[in-house]
């Protein structure tokens, strides 16, 4: 296609922009997939979310509600703030002909970034939109299954599926092999290795001098971290002294501190929070770890090994085809006792993490992000054009 050829208008739908993969999957894709072809708006439920301002020129952004960053410091007028924007969106939600005057334009593709996004999507008063669903999460996972009916209604609606692990698509197709599905594609998460090696190296604060894990996520059940917790407690009564440090905030951080409080590991386990650039710690950590029960395709894996960084992870989505058992990380099941044992392993054996190291070397071939937006490209072309 040329510039002078008319651009397909893409709408992008998203709930907000709190740290997270799906947001730095967004954001890849807006920054990667050609302009000169494609028109990009992002409509964000809430504007809201440390990545919130992150999009590229290119891009238009407009949102139905103000986030929190725009609401009052004072406790009182923030309840007041939040009950209104509650109020507003569910009236928004009963009425679409509004969010059409905020949206003002007409789009040929709408996109769901997540489950969350499906029903803006699929409820568009443009008939005439063909509609994706992006799909991040295992059906399987026990705090999706309140949400299984809605999402098993929404999948048949589209006109197509993206799964961004070939575990999402095969565990969806197992669980439900009697659903309709619409045409789909398994199209894996593009990493930005030179941008990650740049950030990778800004300064931060002074790290602890012992070995060190880091971990990122989302602090929530899932994730594991109160298993990593119970793990890393344990290790520190035998003497093997260690820190983890947690990047992430989320629903779980009270439980977690008061858990961390509890087993007395306030000095060496860490939730440090949210972080615009995780990568310097990645970098001057020694080691990465990632207690999921569930995941599809992580970015941070794929991060943590750019940075080449020994990796725990347990064994789920596509991470057993991103990491080689013994090789290139150490692949463990969701169990509290296999986290203690890895560690221990990591800790105490250099002969085993200098291995790991060497195979790390090359790791950067097996990654194409390329083929990854030329898929993304040409499946939107494809769309269109029906």
């Amino acid at each position: 296609m040329t510039t002078n050829t008319k651009k397909i208008k893409i709408l992008f739908r998203h709930r907000s922009m709190e740290m997270g993969g799906v947001e730095k999957v967004l954001l890849s894709i807006l920054n990667n997939i050609n302009p000169n072809i494609f028109d990009m708006t992002v409509c964000l439920t809430l504007n809201q979310g440390e990545l919130r301002n992150e999009f590229p020129s290119h891009v238009k952004k407009i949102y139905l509600t103000d986030g929190k960053e725009n609401f009052s410091k004072n406790s009182i007028l923030r309840k007041i703030q939040l009950i209104s924007r509650r109020i507003k969106l569910k009236r928004l939600d009963k009425n679409r002909h509004i969010i059409d005057k905020i949206i003002n334009d007409t789009f040929d593709i709408e996109i769901g970034m997540d489950y969350r996004d499906y029903d803006a999507v699929l409820n568009s008063t443009n008939k005439n939109s063909k509609k994706i669903g992006w799909s991040h999460s295992e059906i399987n996972v026990p705090k999706l299954k309140p949400l299984v009916p809605y999402i098993l209604n929404s999948f048949p609606k589209f006109d197509h599926i993206i799964y961004c692990s070939v575990r999402i698509k095969e565990m969806m197709h197992h669980y439900h092999p009697e659903l309709k599905y619409p045409p789909e594609s398994i199209i894996i998460n593009a990493i930005p290795i030179e941008e990650i090696k740049k950030k990778a190296g800004e300064k931060i604060d002074a790290f602890p001098s012992v070995p060190t894990f880091v971990s990122i996520g989302r602090l929530h059940t899932r994730k594991g971290f109160h298993k990593l917790i119970d793990a890393h407690t344990q290790l520190m009564k035998e003497g093997l002294i260690h820190h983890i440090i947690i990047l992430g905030d989320g629903e779980e951080r009270e439980n977690l501190q008061s858990q961390i409080r509890s087993n007395g590991v306030e000095n060496s386990f860490i939730l440090a929070g949210n972080k615009m650039n995780p990568y310097p710690y990645i970098k001057n950590a020694d080691y990465f770890i990632l207690p999921s029960e569930s995941e599809a395709w992580p970015l941070v894996i794929a991060e943590a090994l750019i940075l080449q960084k020994p990796i725990i992870a347990t064994n789920v989505g596509d991470i057993g085809m991103m990491i080689k058992d013994r090789e290139t990380g150490y692949l463990i099941n969701y169990d509290t006792t296999e986290m203690y044992h890895a560690m221990k392993e990591f800790i105490s054996n250099q002969e085993l993490t200098t291995h790991i190291r060497e195979k790390l070397k090359n790791i950067e071939s097996q990654f194409d992000n390329k083929k990854i937006f030329d898929e993304i490209e040409q499946t939107l072309i494809n769309l269109a054009k029906k």
